[in-house]
């Protein structure tokens, strides 16, 4: 019964750490935006060409993570389409030499919280709710705060699950 109740100091006492030093907001070390290895602009590709999320970010109704398109789904198209670009010209480098695209993680949280997309999408919630107008984006930027206060307060308003272990597990 002790351990039990140290356990829970210990923890409130790391979380009340963390909301001090972090003011309540993610970790420094998350990024609000990036350059990523290869441009891609999502105005195009989201917006203009109206290719639909889930087309390159395949896992998010199956999966807690989304997935960053791979080099082959990128080739699907790009074996045709913008050769004469540089950004494409970089795409087929990697291709060539059988390389992953380690794109950079935009919408990261902290490792404590655990979120799932398949249930997200799969409720119906839009993607541009938690990413913001991505279709208008040249280079994708972190326009929500992703703050336990954010997440909870939109939780509430669609009477969605609020318990502590929602969340965090």
């Amino acid at each position: 019964m002790v351990r039990r109740g140290l356990a829970f100091v210990a923890i409130l006492v790391g979380a009340g750490v963390s909301f001090f030093l972090w003011g309540g907001e993610n970790p420094p070390n998350t990024l609000s935006q990036g350059e990523q290895p290869i441009p891609f602009s999502h105005a195009l590709h989201a917006g203009e060409l109206k290719i639909d999320c889930q087309y390159c970010h395949t896992y998010a109704d199956k999966s807690p993570v989304a997935g960053a398109p791979s080099v082959q789904k990128c080739m699907g198209c790009h074996k045709y389409a913008g050769l004469d670009k540089p950004a494409v010209q970089l795409l087929q480098s990697y291709w060539n030499e059988k390389r992953p695209i380690e794109w950079i993680k935009i919408h990261d949280l902290p490792d404590h919280v655990y979120f799932s997309h398949k249930r997200h999408v799969r409720a119906g919630i839009a993607c541009q709710t938690c990413h913001g107008p991505v279709q208008e984006m040249e280079v994708v930027r972190r326009v929500a705060p992703l703050t336990m206060g954010w997440c909870v307060s939109c939780h509430k308003a669609n009477r969605a699950p609020r318990e502590c272990w929602t969340c965090h597990k």
